[in-house]
């Protein structure tokens, strides 16, 4: 392993030892507080574009397995620790996290101090970077600060799914692909907008009994009540949920016509939709321990969640409110639309990893399928 090290744009610097992949990566620096779930935050397209720092220090521990898998890739452009378990110890896992890492060809950092690397983050706010073994510390603080921020950037739709396909498999919690089976006679048919999609909110949605059709960002509000569903579902994923193009309209178009239900960058988009406005977060919201206030029943939920952008609550208007708050800092974690069936909120229920506290929020959109078909 070499010695290499993470530039940030405001001339920060932090020298390590590279793992994984050879090379270098750029991107947004982030940072998440999660004590387990690496693989399934590697492969959260939501971190399309991120260099990921862990503030929990010792990473793969349990190694990897293709079962933890929440899509086909990983996305972030690199993985930064304190360090990693060269010499992983559990009878699931089918290889450690630097082979894993090497076989997706990405870059890892491990070495540095991440504390000092969180602190700073929080106080001066996430930031682009770089992670390389070639240069000096300065001639990479330069290219750091030549690389486009987030704000403005349609990731969703460069990663949504080319075509539409048929989801049955159940099983969002097995421990081996193996457990996981079809779902039988589905009531509901479901049609997904894949914007960054995790597989365990399919996984759970064909447990409430649900055929999901997943379509590509793109498709019309049109093409999807052609396909006629039961209900919509809109999904998490990376960028900017303000310049993902046509997805508001698209939204638009869609409520009253059928039940929606959206997560993360779904919920966003919800808003927009209805008129409102989106901002970018200082430091975003990325773990499992983030607490979530339901104000209808006063009930804490502790949640996954994976954000760098949130909803304005003084721009939504008359046709929504606010269900949900975060308590560390107040912003907008869920809304309900009034004047047809739709709701929306900005953590993860299917939480993998996390949490399963609102899993429940899966049945309410089934119920909501339910009460639209009487």
């Amino acid at each position: 392993m070499s010695k290499a090290i993470l530039a940030l744009a405001d001339g920060t610097t932090f020298e390590g030892t590279g793992f994984g992949a050879g090379g270098e990566a750029t991107g947004e620096v982030v940072f998440n507080t999660s004590l387990t779930g690496y693989q399934e935050i590697l492969t959260d397209p939501s971190y399309v574009g991120q260099m990921v720092c862990m503030t929990y220090p010792e990473q793969g521990n349990y190694g990897c397995t293709a079962a933890d898998d929440e899509s086909a890739r990983v996305h972030p452009t690199a993985f930064i620790a304190r360090h990693h378990a060269e010499v992983p110890s559990s009878f699931r896992a089918q290889e450690g996290l630097d082979a894993y890492l090497k076989r997706h060809r990405v870059v890892g950092l491990v070495g540095i101090d991440t504390r000092r690397l969180v602190r700073h983050l929080r106080t001066h706010g996430s930031q682009m970077g770089i992670v390389s073994s070639a240069g000096t510390a300065a001639q990479l603080v330069e290219r750091a600060r030549l690389l486009p921020g987030m704000e403005g950037q349609d990731l969703a739709t460069r990663i949504s799914t080319p075509t539409r396909y048929e989801w049955r498999e159940t099983g969002a919690d097995a421990w081996t692909d193996a457990q996981r089976e079809d779902a039988r006679a589905p009531r509901f048919h479901v049609v997904a907008y894949d914007w960054g999609l995790k597989r365990a909110m399919l996984r759970l949605l064909a447990e409430q009994g649900c055929r999901i059709t997943v379509v590509p960002g793109g498709t019309t509000a049109g093409e999807a009540l052609a396909l006629k569903p039961d209900g919509v579902f809109l999904t998490n994923g990376p960028g900017d949920p303000a310049a993902v193009v046509g997805a508001r309209e698209t939204v638009a178009a869609l409520l009253g016509k059928v039940p929606v239900f959206g997560i993360c960058l779904g919920h966003q988009i919800l808003a927009l939709a209805l008129g409102g406005r989106t901002y970018k977060l200082k430091f975003g919201h990325r773990g499992a321990n983030q607490p979530v206030k339901d104000l209808a029943s006063g009930k804490v939920d502790i949640t996954v969640q994976n954000h760098g952008f949130a909803v304005d609550d003084q721009s939504l208007g008359a046709r929504a409110r606010v269900t949900h708050v975060n308590l560390n800092d107040g912003t907008v974690e869920g809304i309900e639309v009034l004047d047809a069936p739709a709701f929306s909120v900005q953590y993860h229920p299917e939480a993998a990893p996390g949490p399963h506290d609102a899993r429940a929020l899966f049945g309410r959109f089934v119920g909501m399928m339910e009460a639209s078909a009487r």
